[in-house]
């Protein structure tokens, strides 16, 4: 039975692949990928809202101009579903993100304000602990007091845990099942009990009438 793709291919006696042309290409081209919207944002012309994950053929082109790092910037060309306007948006490599150029506006994203707020808040510290050996100091005892408070925390809930640990679960199951059941039988009783006055005030009123007849 023969292979349903060839792995080997003939090569003439004369075959000289120098002479093959090569294709110039230039080298801001654009390919056609397909991915996902690496965000949530929402288009300006018709504010259709485009969540992250949603699928599309995006155009994908290399920016010369622009580098981070020895790694390249790639410019993202995607269409709204809706209307179909052109969304353009670039890769990070700096802050490992992406950044929109035209076309929509990225939706609220708490992770990256929370790490951007981090990252502000490390700076400044940094920066006032440059020339003032008292405020390293003073944050040096700040975080032994945050450490120490984290770790009394910890050793609560260790304690929290092994109390909880000598509980029997089965135990106050099998409980609780009994008094579902005694709760069963009170109200089954109760109920037989209205049952039986329901039926002497039914028969009094039967005595009455029949009397009243007579």
């Amino acid at each position: 039975m023969s292979e349903r793709k060839v792995l080997n291919k003939y090569s003439p006696p004369d075959f000289d692949p120098s002479k093959i042309p090569k294709l110039k290409r230039p080298k801001d081209r654009q390919y056609v990928v397909r991915m996902m919207a690496p965000f949530n944002m929402r288009c300006k012309t018709c504010g259709e809202y485009i969540y992250r994950g949603k699928k599309f053929n995006t155009r994908k082109e290399t920016i010369q101009k622009e580098s981070c790092l020895g790694l390249p910037v790639f410019c993202l060309y995607i269409n709204c579903m809706h209307c179909l306007a052109e969304i353009t948006f670039k890769t990070d490599p700096e802050n490992r993100d992406y950044t929109v150029e035209h076309g929509a506006t990225s939706s609220f994203q708490a992770e990256k304000l929370l790490e951007e707020e981090e990252k502000r808040v490390q700076k400044e510290r940094e920066d006032e602990e440059l020339n003032n050996p008292m405020k390293v100091l003073e944050n040096c005892t700040k975080d032994s007091m945050l450490e120490m408070e984290v770790l009394e925390n910890l050793q609560e809930l260790k304690d929290l845990n092994q109390r909880q640990a000598h509980v029997d679960f089965e135990a106050t199951l099998l409980q609780h099942r009994l008094w579902q059941e005694q709760r069963g039988h009170q109200l089954q009783e109760e109920d037989e009990l209205e049952n039986v006055a329901l039926l002497e005030v039914a028969s009094i009123c039967e005595k009455r009438q029949l009397v009243i007849k007579r």
